[in-house]
């Protein structure tokens, strides 16, 4: 008994090892692959320094020195450094547009961006234009209002504590909010998910291999460096999973605490308000709850639902003036309901919104089977770049055969919604078929990750009793985890598989 006791033992901490080994050589191959001499810091002191020596030249020719040339040799280089600044914690029009919705509501009170995309390194092709409700031209965000709303709350107080802005320290102020933000909801994704594992895992190695893949073969932590939609989304997505499956596998309803009905209303609904097909995730999870307890759905579900859908609708409003939200205004017939085709000065300068005419990527792909086989399988592929969702394809398909148990009917609903989903976002029109821009992934896919964690269970139960399957399993994760670690500092650049 002993011995065998310690034989089980010895195979746990192995199996650990080897997942351990496969994370540390995805990491090492992503960012070897990675490798770039650029140096923006150094770059930026050599521009700064080049122009100080020339201001330094015109000061002796007009016989300048001493104290006076000293105070104006400091001033320019004050200058200089703001002007010619390369240094910036927000690293893509995308996360900067949100950030400057953020810094607009504290510093300014107000949704415009006008005044904070003014500054050098602020600005963001993510923005639009309308008529404010004095019937001015204003610029703003076309991203959704509530979670830059949302977020300006702990700017404001994070400001109020220490004194600074957005404006005068954003690595401080970005960095914290980070912290904040990205960091301590994906400590809670984690824990849910380990809940989770251990509650529908029938494996050792299975469980163990689940959140190796989630902690570092995906790419939400390629995305904790950056403010973005996704990683909040399936935060909420996974607390709205997790409150769910307590919900309907409790058999005594009144054994099931009254909290799970408010957190799987209010994060549902939160992950539709950050990804609008993830309103599919919300109706079935809706249907699901309101049939196994209409009483309590009605009394506490619905309202955390309907909570969201006021923040959600109710802050654009306050933006904008309209129910719809920015990409809901992109007539073709009518220009004053079209936000995305503009003009405006700054300064003697007159500046055309970037989608006249999108450049690269954005143009769109024009053939929508080309666009699919990128997606699923190609240079932006779901598969491709992240070949642990094999796995979730084969849980799947090992949970269809249980037919009428709570593991068919999860797996069904996960297939149904990722089906819809992807089926949406290949059906675009040729403007929006541009794979999320320039980003290292199919980004509009990142929210299913709890979805598709929880359904690899049952191929890693499978996979964890044959040894070759196991090491077929390792060089998926270690493709998976170079994919989501090769934007070493910078999430938004293009795959390595569209880049090498």
């Amino acid at each position: 008994m002993e011995g065998g006791s310690h034989d089980v033992c010895r195979q746990l901490r192995w199996a650990a090892y080897s997942l351990l080994m496969a994370l540390a050589a995805g990491n090492m191959l992503g960012r070897i692959l990675a490798v770039n001499a650029v140096n923006t810091i150094d770059l930026e002191r050599h521009r700064i320094a080049q122009r100080l020596a020339k201001f330094q030249q015109q000061l002796s020719r007009q016989n300048i020195t001493g104290p006076e040339a000293a105070a104006r040799l400091n001033a320019e280089r004050t200058r200089l450094q703001h002007a010619l600044k390369l240094q910036r914690p927000f690293l893509s029009g995308n996360d900067r547009s949100r950030w400057a919705t953020v810094r607009a509501l504290v510093d300014h009170g107000t949704y415009a961006i006008d005044e904070v995309i003014a500054d050098p390194g602020w600005d963001t092709i993510d923005k639009v234009q309308h008529r404010d409700r004095h019937g001015t031209p204003r610029l703003y965000s076309s991203k959704p209002t509530l979670l830059p709303t949302l977020l300006a709350g702990p700017y404001w107080l994070l400001q109020r504590i220490t004194g600074w802005t957005l404006a005068t320290h954003p690595y401080h102020v970005g960095r914290t909010m980070l912290v904040l933000v990205n960091v301590l909801p994906m400590l809670v994704y984690f824990w849910l998910l380990a809940k989770t594992v251990e509650r529908l895992g029938g494996s050792d190695w299975g469980r163990l291999f689940v959140m190796a893949a989630a902690t570092l073969g995906t790419f939400l932590t390629t995305f904790a460096v950056v403010l973005n939609n996704h990683l909040i989304a399936a935060v909420a997505v996974m607390i709205s999973l997790h409150s769910a499956l307590v919900i309907l596998t409790t058999e005594e309803e009144q054994n099931t605490p009254w909290r799970h009905y408010i957190f799987a209303g209010l994060a549902a609904a939160f992950a539709a308000a950050n990804e609008l097909p993830a309103l599919a995730y919300l109706a079935l999870l809706s249907v699901l709850i309101l049939w196994h307890s209409p009483r309590r759905a009605a009394l506490a579900y619905l309202p955390g639902v309907l909570l969201v859908v006021a923040g959600a609708f109710g802050t654009n409003y306050a933006a904008h003036a309209s129910w719809l939200p920015p990409y809901a205004h992109r007539s073709e017939t009518d220009p004053d309901d079209n936000w995305y085709q503009y003009t405006y000065q700054r300064g003697d300068r007159e500046i055309k919104s970037y989608w006249h005419h999108p450049r690269g990527i954005d143009r769109g792909e024009p053939s929508r089977l080309t666009y699919a086989f990128h997606v699923l399988i190609g240079h932006h592929g779901i598969f491709s770049l992240t070949p642990v969702w094999l796995l979730s394809l084969g849980g799947l398909l090992l949970a269809f055969r249980r037919r009428g148990s709570p593991e068919f009917y999860l797996a069904l609903g996960i297939a149904l919604l990722s089906a819809i989903c992807l089926s949406f976002y290949l059906l675009r029109p040729l403007a929006d078929r541009n794979y999320g821009g320039m980003t290292s992934g199919f980004r509009w896919m990142f929210w299913f990750a709890p979805l598709w964690l929880v359904a690899m269970l049952p191929a890693c139960d499978a996979i964890a009793q044959r040894r070759a399957l196991r090491w077929v399993a390792l060089v998926l994760l270690v493709l998976s985890a170079l994919s989501a670690s090769f934007p070493t500092w910078n999430p938004w650049v293009q795959p390595w598989l569209y880049a090498v």
